[in-house]
Formats: structure tokens, C-alpha cells, sequence
């Protein structure tokens, strides 16, 4: 299966299927309190990771994250880890115009960004644990790029499939995006299947009962 035909099976899927699927095979299940800093959205591609760390004394580099963006396509999702930092921005307008001119998804950040309306006025996806004014300049410096990250406790590696949406984050190992789409795809339809039969006058009790959520057969009454 090609990179685009996978993100595209991805992007029929929410953070909740994906994370049932994960469960299923005992993966990490995803997480919270990482959110759309403006209306509704959801992003999905592949990771393309940054680990920040705080300023130490030294010369000047790269703004953080320049590098990562620079690395990234139209595939790419990029994220960060600041480690939950909530003090100072890890994220900005400028990141957001030069990611969304290479055709970048979104960002998701273990952190909190700033210029919410510059990102909402180029419809670039910004997912965090919130917004502040404060700069990373001279806070923050860049410890890596295209190196394993921790984000909220989920492990991210460079090119896994990482979907986040207004429920929450998930993270893919890409050695088993393969089997977790079609696991999450199959869940779906059986989920749609219990909606229609809710709509269409079914008892609840029956129609969501945990064996067939969970696709075994129901115990015989």
C-alpha cells in the first residue's frame, strides 16, 4: 500500500476507532488534553519530530523546529515535544506560515503555541495543550529532530502515523499501520451498522450490547 492510500484510509477514521483498534492489539491507546487551539480540525500524516529542551548558555542556532519543517512534505505531520510545558510558547506564526508553504498538515505539541489567529487565518491545524504569549526565544532550544519523542506518554517515532482530532491524539508504530486501519475500518462499520438500528428504532440495550461492540458473538439468551 502506498504513503498517500494509507493516510488516506487514516483519514476516514476518527482518534476513537484508531484507538479501539490499538487496544485490540495492545498497542498505547492515545491520549487527551491535547487539542485544536482554533475551530474544529483534524489532522493526519507522519511524524516528522522535534525535541525541545530549555535554553542553555551558547551561540545562537535555528529557530526550533526550522529544521524539522525543512524536512517535512505534504505527508508530514510535525511534532513536538516541550514535555508538557505550559509556561512558553513552543509554537508560532511564523512556524505555522512556513510549514503550511511546504504543504505541512498540521503540528501537534506537547505544549503550548502562540499566534492562534495567524494559524487560524492560513487554516493550518495546530494542535496543543493550549496558547500563551510568552517567546521560546531564549527559553527553549532544540535537543532534536528526526529522533524518538515522547508526547503526553505516547511514544513517537519519526514517520509514525500520528491522527489527532477534538477527541484526542493517537500514534501509530508505522510497522503496524497497516493492520491497525483495517482492525479501525472494520470497527466502524460495525459501529455504523448499531446507529442505523438505533435510528431506525432498535432498543439500545440490544443493539450496543458489549459483545458485538467488541466483534464477538453475542451469548445466546
Amino acid at each position: 500500500m502506498s504513503n498517500s492510500s494509507l493516510l488516506a484510509r487514516f483519514a476516514a477514521l476518527d482518534s476513537a476507532a484508531v484507538s479501539d483498534a490499538l487496544d485490540q492489539l495492545g498497542l498505547p491507546s492515545g491520549v487527551g488534553g491535547i487539542r485544536p487551539v482554533w475551530g474544529p480540525a483534524a489532522v493526519v500524516g507522519y511524524a516528522v519530530t522535534v525535541g525541545l529542551e530549555p535554553r542553555t548558555e551558547g551561540p545562537a542556532g535555528a529557530h526550533i523546529a526550522t529544521t524539522a519543517i525543512e524536512a517535512a512534505d505534504d505527508q508530514s505531520v510535525i511534532v513536538v515535544d516541550n514535555q508538557g510545558r505550559t509556561d512558553v510558547s513552543c509554537w508560532g506564526g511564523i512556524l505555522s506560515l512556513g510549514a503550511s508553504l511546504r504543504g505541512v498538515r498540521g503540528v501537534v505539541a506537547d505544549g503550548v503555541c502562540r499566534d492562534v489567529a495567524e494559524a487560524r487565518e492560513l487554516g493550518f491545524p495546530v494542535f496543543s495543550r493550549g496558547s500563551i504569549p510568552a517567546t521560546a526565544r531564549g527559553r527553549l532550544q532544540q535537543r532534536s529532530t528526526g529522533e524518538p519523542v515522547s508526547v503526553a506518554g505516547l511514544t513517537v517515532g519519526p514517520g509514525d502515523v500520528v491522527l489527532a482530532d477534538e477527541t484526542g491524539l493517537v500514534v501509530v508504530p508505522r510497522d503496524r499501520a497497516e493492520e491497525v486501519a483495517q482492525i479501525a475500518t472494520t470497527i466502524v462499520t460495525r459501529e455504523r451498522a448499531i446507529t442505523d438500528e438505533v435510528r431506525a428504532g432498535a432498543r439500545l440495550s440490544q443493539a450496543m450490547h458489549d459483545a458485538r461492540l467488541a466483534g464477538e458473538k453475542e451469548p445466546v439468551r
